[in-house]
């Protein structure tokens, strides 16, 4: 491994030569300074970039003229890649979290990765920081078809328990020193505690193994656990967040059911400084790659794993949609979604939900008669995924097109509402939808009220 004291000394056409496939690291160890080299090297150009959600001071990544020899292919989008993307300026790439390492090591196989490190610790290895995902992969990949292993180490980047690199493995590395991306926390309003408080109340139990992510409803899902008083719980996930850092320091994870006495993550984000320094050498949680921590089968075999994943809408049939806005207008990206459903629903004892506010900031539902025209779906139909607004719960479980629609629409706005059944009502493609109202409530629908009574 070679220190090298200036950025110029390793990002240049010398080692990033033409036709280069590049994968870094996004999130929060996305590699700043070598990224905004990329940028900025008039010499270097006709190079692919792989990337995760990229965070940080990196806008300049994005502009018309990087984006001229930087052929972007973005699995996640984030703030600076979204316009760019639905420009034609880069491309989609379409992978579920756990597929990225397969993918990475045997079809795209790049020649060089970029990422973040913090260490050495006492065995020579550093650790990937704050996101592993598919980064392991590609330094795999490297090692077998050669290539360049290049490396951030920023002061400020924790030492995260788990998956690690022995500097034997790392070519060159570059010391750095500035500050973490943060996700900051969103105070959950009560249209959110509502949603928490179906979630928790239905279906999270003493022993629960837990996988959610950033937002108003996981704060407010974190504090409805609390609230309850339940204990024992597991966290298997992929993505670590402030919220999950609040149950352990509650004392309301003890990881009692897992294989392993830690908290398991493949992506970490905090919303301060000191969540960043609360991962340092922290053996209550450990990172590993996403095709472990969304391996379906691993999934699977935690004890009553509940999933907890938002959407961008669903429509009557039970469609979901979470990474577009209408057909090719890409929002964000599949992610691991798709993963943990799956999974969760397979687990004994488990559930797959999906939880979001029933209507958008500007008041536009989320519940849909029919899914857009050719918008990717991240759950279709016949999965059996527990869809929770506002106003209540819907289980699709053991129901037919019918009364997935009728217990559907009961999850919009009241207005909104009324607008779907007149239309499920008032079709001859529906056989008999009336039935599902026969004994009042819909059929798989849980209203919001019925908690008072609990």
């Amino acid at each position: 491994m070679k220190i090298v004291k200036k950025v110029e000394d390793i990002i240049n056409s010398t080692y990033i030569k033409s036709g280069s496939v590049i994968y870094t690291a996004g999130n929060a160890a996305a590699p700043q300074v070598l990224l905004r080299q990329l940028a900025r090297d008039p010499y270097i150009y006709n190079i692919e970039l792989l990337s995760v959600l990229l965070l940080g001071d990196l806008e300049e990544l994005f502009t018309e003229v990087a984006c001229q020899k930087i052929k972007h292919r973005i699995i996640f989008s984030g703030p600076y890649s979204r316009e760019p993307l639905n420009k034609g300026l880069a491309t989609y790439q379409l992978m579920h979290l756990s597929d990225i390492p397969k993918q990475v090591k045997n079809y795209i196989k790049p020649n060089v990765v970029l990422f973040s490190v913090s260490g050495p610790d006492n065995g020579g290895n550093y650790s990937y920081g704050t996101t592993v995902e598919g980064v392991q992969s590609a330094v795999h990949a490297i090692r077998q078809n050669g290539g360049l292993v290049i490396v951030e180490r920023n002061a400020q980047m924790p030492f995260v328990l788990g998956t690690t690199i022995h500097e034997s493995e790392i070519d060159f590395m570059l010391d750095t020193d500035y500050s973490i991306p943060i996700s900051p926390v969103h105070q959950p309003d009560e249209v959110a505690r509502k949603i928490g408080r179906l979630v928790t109340n239905y279906f999270i139990s003493n022993g629960s193994t837990l996988q959610y992510g950033i937002g108003e409803v996981p704060e407010a899902v974190t504090d409805a656990i609390i609230d309850k008083g339940l204990k024992d719980l597991g966290i298997y996930t992929e993505l670590f967040a402030d919220a999950m850092r609040k149950l352990i320091e509650a004392g309301v994870v003890t990881n009692r059911y897992l294989d392993v006495n830690f908290s398991i993550s493949s992506i970490y984000l905090a919303a301060n400084k000191e969540g960043y320094e609360w991962l340092d050498y922290n053996s209550s949680v450990q990172s590993r790659p996403c095709n472990i921590t969304n391996s379906i089968l691993n999934i699977a075999k935690q004890h009553k794993m509940v999933a907890i994943n938002s959407a961008i809408g669903v429509d009557l049939h039970g469609n979901i949609w979470a990474d577009s806005l209408k057909g090719r207008e890409i929002y964000s990206g599949i992610g691991g979604q798709a993963d943990f459903l799956r999974g969760s629903y397979l687990s004994e004892g488990g559930y797959a939900i999906i939880a979001m506010k029933s209507t958008t900031v500007s008041g536009i539902s989320k519940i849909l008669n029919m899914c857009p025209e050719g918008i990717t779906t991240t759950a279709i139909s016949a999965d059996p995924v527990i869809i929770v607004t506002e106003n209540g719960a819907f289980d699709p479980r053991g129901l037919n097109i019918s009364e997935h629609a009728v217990g559907i629409a009961h999850l919009a706005e009241p207005k909104t509402r009324e607008k779907l059944l007149k239309s499920i009502f008032d079709s001859s493609e529906f056989h008999k939808p009336q039935q599902a109202l026969r004994d009042k409530a819909p059929k798989g629908f849980i209203p919001y009220e019925t908690l008072a009574s609990r």
